[in-house]
């Protein structure tokens, strides 16, 4: 057999390995944190909206999440402003809330642009449209951080409604209180309450790490799968740190309230939406309910 008739027949395993789990997951929606690295370079950004396409385009019901903290830091600096965290939360004052919804609103309508280059239909939304995230005042560590919310509310029925006609939903991680200010929203906050709203089937974040380590300092020791109750148990004993904190509990929170699996993968790996979806050998850190295989057919 020549190379050219292998390298065909390998493409056919790939979609057959593929099947058991197009079939699983077929109408079943997946919640795409998309933030990072992958929203900034233009060659991974392409990858990953031709990832949740395919996805769509099998099958799947997807929502995309995306935040644009990069974005936001870049025009923050340009208009001559110091960009200020606390606790890893942009502190966000008037001037700030508005430089950040205009990014935010530029980032939405430039991936509906690119879903829609690739053939599929996709409606960009704000938390504020049809108040779909309500929120109120996030403090940190009981500190002031401006004109940042915590969603209390999800208004599902629009993204119900968005996918029921078919539309990939791409929403902006801004939210309106119970007076109509404007906040900004922690799009891991978002796309785990989106999630838990929408029940759905799978939650993945797109980061710029490969997925969960024991020892952060240690390659080696990236945790493949991780139930909820061991995910509490390195909490407890001070292994995870720093931003994987809070999104740690966002996976476990997730999970408690009715999303199935959570995925923290690595965007900076071509396809890694589908590597983890679509293959045996799955890339990144899943975390569980209990102990089951991420993989379908228990390989």
């Amino acid at each position: 057999m020549n190379d050219n008739m292998q390298k065909y027949l390998d493409k056919a395993q790939v979609l057959i390995e593929a099947l058991p789990y197009i079939q699983r997951f077929n109408r079943k929606i997946i919640v795409v944190k998309y933030g990072g690295s992958a929203m900034v370079d233009e060659s991974l950004k392409r990858r990953v909206i031709e990832d949740v396409t395919l996805l769509k385009l099998c099958g799947f019901k997807p929502i995309i999440v995306h935040g644009g903290g990069k974005e936001i830091s870049k025009w923050v600096g340009k208009v001559g402003m110091e960009p200020k965290f606390i606790n890893g939360l942009r502190v966000t004052d008037e001037e700030t809330m508005e430089i950040a919804e205009m990014v935010l609103g530029r980032v939405n309508k430039s991936l509906v642009q690119l879903v829609e280059s690739l053939g599929v239909r996709a409606i960009g939304v704000s938390g504020k449209d049809g108040a779909m995230l309500k929120v109120e005042k996030k403090y940190s560590d009981g500190r002031d951080i401006g004109y940042v919310g915590e969603i209390k509310e999800v208004n599902a029925e629009i993204l119900r409604d968005l996918l029921e006609k078919d539309f990939l939903p791409i929403v902006c991680p801004v939210g309106l209180d119970d007076d109509f200010n404007t906040y900004n929203i922690n799009a891991d906050d978002a796309a785990c309450a989106i999630a838990r709203a929408m029940k759905a089937e799978k939650l993945a974040f797109l980061t710029d790490i490969e997925g969960v380590y024991k020892d952060p300092d240690d390659p080696s020791s990236l945790i493949s799968e991780l139930e909820v109750k061991d995910a509490k148990k390195l909490m407890e004993d001070g292994y995870i740190g720093g931003g994987m904190l809070p999104k740690l509990q966002n996976c476990i929170d997730a999970i408690e309230n009715g999303v199935s699996r959570v995925h923290i993968l690595d965007g900076r790996i071509p396809h890694c939406l589908l590597l983890e979806i679509f293959t045996n050998r799955g890339i990144g850190t899943a975390i569980l309910n209990q102990k089951e295989s991420r993989y379908y057919n228990g390989e």
